[in-house]
């Protein structure tokens, strides 16, 4: 357990909230847009008044908009002329109604000044999930005005969650934590890794006798096949592209390496052969090379090879704690500790670098940030930010430069996926 713990401490680097904006790149003029509620006769009143605080804080996220969070209210057919104080150029209006056990949204986003409207659509989801009827209706209005693309807004995230010494969940959820569901629970459960692009199954790490063993979960049926076990420790750190392979990190000689699987010929192929610590690898450069963390400087820093294992590359050079690495395309994003002294708070902060230039960007600027993950777009990155004894899911909007975070009420996170 010792040396399980070691690599843990590694693979982190570490030794359903409104959204808390911080905006960085402060100056820049945006048009103005408003939120009406139009719902008439809906029985859930609390309901009905997260979905507006979920609406503005969509919007806001999607940094597109100077948000209202002035509460307003209208007809659904009203005009939508807006009184000059106001000056907003948008309104989003919607309502809610209830169909059993579903909710329906109908929306539409008005011109404020001419009453023309630019967009509107209709949704139906099931009560429970009901914050996914905002996040779509931001994924399409973003399509339809031709803004910049936020198609992760309606993607789950999944993340392990420790509930007790030893013990966690793995948990299913939005992005700003208001939807959670367990869907796993029981023992140490832990590094979940979605297993494909429609998020329908994921991959994690739990114990049979104390031997880490590598599952998968299917969403659709809740159930639970066995991949592989290993002693020491093995996590499953990314999957290709088409989903058919995947890289490990496993521990059978006592440290650990790179190793990769592949799902349909249950192959397995060593990449790294360090006598020291390897973990972490994720695909770069389409899936031709790996990224990975490793102490072969006597701390942990981040490195390249093929494929098909052989040289390795240094990819960056400062920092002594360099970890917790994601990948896409060609860029890196990973987790550096900047402390300065011993008596020195930990800090970790995030940075962008590219597998093709010296590009090197500084995404935070203190406190303890792990973890990060790209989006499905690269355009946003999701971290976790450690608040003292709990923690908050991040998110980076590395164009708009712009960060948020949505505390986790209940429990610790331990990794996450998106």
């Amino acid at each position: 357990m010792k040396k399980l713990f070691l690599l843990l401490i590694i693979c982190l680097g570490l030794s359903a909230a409104d959204a808390t904006i911080d905006v960085v790149n402060k100056g820049l003029v945006l048009p103005k847009i408003i939120v009406q509620d139009a719902t008439t006769d809906f029985a859930n009143r609390a309901m009905q008044d997260k979905f507006f605080k979920l609406v503005v804080g969509d919007l806001k996220v999607g940094s597109a908009f100077e948000v209202s969070d002035r509460y307003y209210t209208s007809k659904f057919d009203d005009s939508a002329i807006i009184s000059a104080d106001e000056r907003a150029d948008l309104i989003y209006r919607y309502a809610l109604t209830q169909l059993g056990d579903r909710v329906n949204l109908k929306l539409k986003v008005l011109n404020a000044k001419t009453n023309k409207e630019h967009f509107s659509s209709e949704y139906t989801q099931s009560a429970d999930k009901f914050v996914f009827l905002a996040h779509k209706s931001m994924v399409d209005m973003a399509r339809n005005l031709n803004l910049p693309p936020i198609d992760w807004m309606d993607k789950s995230i999944i993340f392990s969650q420790y509930t007790a010494p030893g013990k966690s969940n793995i948990v299913v959820a939005d992005y700003t934590l208001t939807y959670q569901k367990v869907v796993v629970s029981g023992g140490l459960n832990i590094f979940p890794k979605w297993a494909n692009k429609d998020q329908s199954a994921f991959y994690y790490t739990s114990y049979i006798k104390s031997v880490p063993t590598l599952y998968k979960f299917d969403l659709k049926s809740n159930n639970k096949s066995k991949i592989l076990q290993s002693g020491g420790m093995i996590v499953a750190s990314d999957v290709s592209q088409d989903g058919t392979k995947l890289l490990l990190t496993m521990a059978p000689n006592d440290q650990s390496d790179i190793y990769l699987y592949d799902i349909i010929s249950k192959n397995l192929k060593r990449i790294t052969t360090f006598s020291g610590i390897d973990v972490n690898g994720n695909f770069v450069d389409n899936d031709t090379k790996v990224v990975f963390v490793s102490d072969r400087l006597e701390y942990p820093n981040i490195f390249a090879t093929s494929i098909d294992g052989g040289a390795v590359e240094q990819m960056v050079f400062h920092g002594k704690n360099n970890n917790s690495i994601s990948t896409f395309e060609n860029y890196v994003v990973y987790s550096s500790r900047e402390s300065i002294n011993e008596y020195a708070q930990k800090t970790f902060n995030l940075y962008l670098i590219s597998t093709k230039s010296d590009y090197v960007r500084q995404l935070t600027a203190g406190g303890v940030n792990t973890y990060p993950r790209f989006s499905s777009d690269g355009g946003s990155i999701i971290f976790i930010k450690s608040l003292g004894v709990s923690s908050a899911v991040g998110i980076i909007r590395v164009n708009e430069n712009r960060s948020f975070q949505f505390p986790l009420r209940i429990g610790k996170l331990q990794s996450i996926d998106w």
